[in-house]
C-alpha cells in the first residue's frame, strides 16, 4: 500500500527535479545538499541562500537572450541588469557584480549601496546604472552626485515630466536620460493606466519640447514594464507591441536613441509543477522587436532587462521546526510551527504568494491533510491550499517521534527579508531566524557561514527604546 508522503509525492509531480530530491535516510535534498544536517548545526527557524544559483540563473538569462538574437540575426546588444531592491544583502549584490551585471536602482539609498561596491572594486564606472522609481530630492541628489563623479553610463529613467528639470538643475553636463512609460494594467486590475512613468500619447511630445533642444539631456532610453511580469498572454503582447511602436516612433525624430528596457518580469517556480517556456518567451520577444524596427525601417535597439526575482528568488529558503499540533475540529488539523509567516514571509501572508514547501525529513512516513499555523496572535498568520495552489499534506506526527518534523519554504530569495523588516521589530516581537550563506568551494564542496544569529530580546528593546 503506497501511503508514505514520497508515495504521494512521486504519484502528483514529475519527481525528482533537477533541484530536489530524497536521500536513502528518507531526507530532502535541495542542490545536492542534504539538509538535515544544516537544520541539525543551526537549528530553526533558519533562513538560507544558496549563492551558486545567483550564477546560475545570470547566465541562463544570457545565454536565452543571446540565442534568440543569434537566430534572427539580431543586430544589437543585450544587458542583464539587477533589480536592486529584490535583495540589498552585501553577500547577494558582491554575487551578482561577480557575474558582470549592471545594475538599477528604485531610491536614494541605493546609490549609496552603488558607491560601496565602487569602492570595493566590484562595480567599474563603466557598467550601466539605470535609476528608475519616482525621484525624491535625496534620490535625485545621488543620481547627480554619479554623474559629477564620472559615472556616464547612469541612465536616468524619467518618471514624471518635472523629473527632467529637477535632474538637469543639479548638474553641469549633459546626462544620458530614459522615458518610462506608463503601461495600461490589466483589465481586472483596480486602475486603469499604472502610476509609473509617462501616458503613451504624452511621450513624443515630451521628447520634443524638454529633451530634444536641451543641452543637458540626451535620450538614450524608452523603459517598459508590465506589473504582472511577462506572459505568453494577449495583454503583455499587445503591450510590448504599443512600446515598440512608440519607439519606433522616437527613434525616427531622435538619434541617440538605442535602447529598450523590457523590465522584470521572468517568473520563478512556485510549485513542483509548474511549467514556464524561458526560452520561447525570450525568443517571442526578441523576434517581435526585430520585426516591427525591421517593418519601420528602423535599427534594433539593445536590449535591456531588469530581473530580480528571477535571478536571486530561487537562491533562497526558510525552515522551520513544527512544534506540535492542533485538532480544531473534524476538518482542520493544524501544524504549529516556530515562526511566523507574516514576520518571515510576508508575502504568502500580505497577497497570497505561493512558495515551494515541503517536508525535510520523515518521508517514509503516513502523510495527513494539514494547515500551517504560525505563532503571532493574529488569524491572518497561516499557510493554507489558497497560498499553497492545493490542499498541503505533510508526514503525520507521533508523540514517540525522536525528532520534529522540519519543513522548508523554498524559492523565498527575492523581497522577503526586505518586506519582514530585517534588523527591526515583529509582530508579537517574534525574532528574525538565524542566516546563513551556502556557496560551494574549489572542489565543488558544500561550504557554510553563518551572516546572522537569531535576533535577541535585547536588540528588539533597543529599537522599541527600552533602557
Amino acid at each position: 500500500m503506497k501511503n508514505k508522503y514520497a508515495d504521494l509525492v512521486e504519484q502528483t509531480f514529475v519527481w525528482p527535479t533537477e533541484e530536489f530530491g530524497v536521500t536513502e535516510d528518507h531526507t530532502l535534498t535541495w542542490n545536492g545538499m542534504d539538509l538535515r544536517p544544516l537544520i541539525k548545526q543551526y537549528g530553526t527557524p533558519l533562513r538560507l541562500t544558496y549563492l551558486p544559483k545567483i550564477d546560475e540563473n545570470i547566465q541562463r538569462a544570457r545565454r536565452m537572450f543571446h540565442v534568440a538574437m543569434a537566430k534572427v540575426d539580431y543586430d544589437a546588444e543585450y544587458h542583464f541588469c539587477y533589480c536592486t531592491k529584490s535583495n540589498h544583502f552585501s553577500f547577494v549584490m558582491e554575487r551578482v557584480l561577480q557575474n558582470d551585471v549592471h545594475l538599477e536602482t528604485s531610491s536614494a539609498f541605493d546609490i549609496n549601496i552603488v558607491r560601496n561596491m565602487a569602492a570595493k572594486g566590484l562595480l567599474p564606472v563603466e557598467r550601466h546604472i539605470v535609476c528608475n522609481g519616482y525621484k525624491t530630492p535625496k534620490y535625485l541628489d545621488n543620481i547627480a552626485g554619479l554623474i559629477t563623479d564620472g559615472y556616464d553610463n547612469v541612465v536616468t529613467v524619467i518618471d514624471h515630466v518635472e523629473e527632467l528639470e529637477e535632474l538637469t538643475s543639479r548638474i553641469t553636463k549633459k546626462a544620458k536620460v530614459g522615458i518610462r512609460i506608463a503601461s495600461e494594467e490589466e483589465p481586472k486590475f483596480e486602475f486603469y493606466t499604472s502610476r509609473l512613468g509617462i501616458g503613451y500619447r504624452d511621450i513624443v511630445d515630451f521628447y520634443k519640447m524638454k529633451i530634444a533642444d536641451n543641452e543637458k539631456a540626451e535620450l538614450k532610453m524608452l523603459h517598459f514594464f508590465i506589473n504582472t511580469g511577462i506572459k505568453d498572454t494577449a495583454y503583455y503582447w499587445n503591450e510590448l507591441r504599443k512600446c515598440v511602436n512608440v519607439y519606433i516612433d522616437l527613434k525616427r525624430i531622435c538619434p541617440t536613441l538605442d535602447s529598450l528596457n523590457i523590465g522584470g518580469g521572468f517568473p520563478i517556480k512556485t510549485s513542483l509543477g509548474m511549467e514556464f517556456d524561458y526560452e520561447y518567451m525570450a525568443e517571442e520577444i526578441i523576434q517581435q522587436i526585430k520585426t516591427m524596427c525591421n517593418y519601420a525601417d528602423v535599427p534594433e535597439p539593445h536590449i535591456f532587462s531588469e530581473f530580480g526575482s528571477y535571478t536571486v528568488g530561487e537562491s533562497g529558503a526558510n525552515f522551520y521546526s513544527v512544534l506540535g499540533q492542533k485538532k480544531q475540529n473534524d476538518r482542520e488539523l493544524w501544524y504549529m510551527i516556530d515562526s511566523s509567516f507574516m514576520t518571515t514571509l510576508p508575502d504568502s501572508w500580505a497577497i497570497n504568494k505561493r512558495f515551494i514547501m515541503l517536508p525535510i525529513n520523515k518521508w517514509d512516513k503516513p502523510y495527513d491533510r494539514v494547515l500551517l499555523g504560525g505563532l503571532t496572535c493574529d488569524s491572518d498568520d497561516y499557510y493554507n491550499a489558497e497560498q499553497h495552489v492545493n490542499a498541503i499534506f505533510l508526514p503525520k506526527l507521533r508523540k514517540t517521534d525522536s525528532e520534529p518534523l522540519y519543513i522548508g519554504f523554498f524559492n523565498t530569495g527575492a523581497y522577503q527579508e526586505s518586506l519582514a523588516g530585517y534588523g527591526g521589530t515583529k509582530h508579537c516581537l517574534l525574532p528574525s531566524p538565524k542566516h546563513v550563506v551556502i556557496n560551494l568551494d574549489d572542489e565543488g564542496n558544500t561550504t557554510s557561514a553563518l551572516f546572522a544569529e537569531e535576533q535577541t530580546a535585547e536588540s528588539m528593546l533597543n529599537i522599541l527604546g527600552y533602557e
